[in-house]
């Protein structure tokens, strides 16, 4: 069997990569921060279509538990699967801030850093001994890195540092067979900073080539696809999925 870990699981792309990746016969790890319930649904849903998964608590801005995840994780690993190993890890969890720059506070910044650049880096090194050979890392960043958007510098910032990490990370682990992929979402419908209201999803819509915004069901099987053989010899990469947002 192939276990992997997704952060961020219980909704939005999380869930939907959840939910795909069961569908392509990978066995789950989702985590959830505040949302148990929600990650409890999309567990129920997997197994209720004949999958493997189960629901762990992680706070990725805050790398001093991480130590303990692992340990929970190497646990559920033996316990519900009798292996000590995992085939991927996907960097999802988040959150966003919508505030111009001259409003930020420091302490918004040092969430924003903690959870998208901070926490991914600390949470891939604490995981790194229980990733097997081959096994394959996706990192979820943002086209906010691409195209500027007036509100959203911290987290573009964070997202593009953890661009720069993908390729690094891919570098460092290669002698292990481990691949390691950023994908970069486009306006996507869920509901991070707050979701999309119908004038401003209709407003994204018009600057995106394929005329909609995206769904999470898009961004989840680019992100299983890269989890998977098919993507076996791409690695370093950071993959756009926008459907062709303001090109």
């Amino acid at each position: 069997m192939s276990v992997i870990v997704i952060t961020g699981g219980s909704r939005g792309i999380g869930a939907a990569t959840a939910i795909e990746c069961a569908r392509r016969g990978l066995d789950v790890i989702v985590t959830y921060h505040t949302q148990p319930a929600a990650a409890a649904a999309v567990v129920d849903r997997i197994e209720a279509a004949g999958g493997r998964a189960c629901a762990l608590p992680l706070d990725v801005g805050h790398v001093a538990g991480f130590d303990d995840f692992r340990d929970a994780v190497a646990q559920t690993l033996e316990r519900t699967w009798q292996t000590t190993m995992l085939a991927g890890l996907v960097n999802n969890a988040g959150h966003g801030l919508f505030n111009p720059i001259e409003r930020v506070t420091e302490s918004q910044f040092d969430d924003l850093l903690g959870v998208h650049l901070k926490g991914p880096f600390f949470l891939t090194q604490s995981l790194l001994p229980l990733l097997g050979h081959g096994a394959s890392i996706v990192n979820l960043t943002s086209a906010t890195t691409r195209v500027a958007t007036a509100g959203v510098a911290p987290y573009a910032a964070f997202k593009g540092g953890l661009e720069v990490l993908t390729r690094y990370m891919a570098k460092e682990f290669g002698a292990r067979g481990i691949r390691v992929n950023a994908v970069s979402p486009g306006p996507v419908r869920t509901g991070l900073g707050g979701g999309l209201d119908e004038a401003f999803a209709a407003q994204l819509a018009s600057q995106t080539a394929l005329g909609r915004v995206g769904e999470p069901d898009d961004v989840a099987r680019v992100i299983a696809m890269l989890l998977s053989d098919d993507g076996a010899w791409i690695n370093a990469q950071s993959v756009e999925v926008a459907g062709g947002y303001t090109i």
